[in-house]
């Protein structure tokens, strides 16, 4: 592909200074946990974790991709406070944020500008 990309281009391919940050959240819960509990855990987890940041989350109960939820890049701040939530959990076993990487190609590397 092309590397010398007009400004709109690249804005539309969401590259260079136009990347998009997110990370990836993968869930193990407790043993025994019945699935109204696994339910309540979510929603609290959309609600207070995702929603109050300004973030958005797409997947299901164990895995999720989190992302801003208007255009633009989740910061280490926002990632940090996610964590923080979920480490406050008991209804997991173990949890792993992923660090923060490209959300429309993620086998590429992170801008230094991004």
């Amino acid at each position: 592909m092309a590397t010398n990309r007009s400004r709109r281009l690249r804005k539309k391919l969401c590259v260079d200074e136009f990347q998009e940050l997110g990370f990836e959240v993968n869930l193990t819960y407790r043993d025994g946990l019945d699935a109204k509990a696994v339910d309540e855990f979510l929603e609290a987890f959309l609600n207070e974790a995702i929603e109050a940041n300004g973030l958005g989350y797409i997947g299901g109960e164990d895995y999720g991709f989190v992302c801003l939820a208007s255009r633009g890049s989740v910061n280490d701040e926002q990632r940090g406070q996610v964590e923080a939530w979920l480490n406050g959990r008991n209804e997991l076993a173990e949890f792993n944020v992923s660090p923060l990487m490209d959300v429309w190609y993620p086998e590429n590397e992170i801008n230094a500008k991004a």
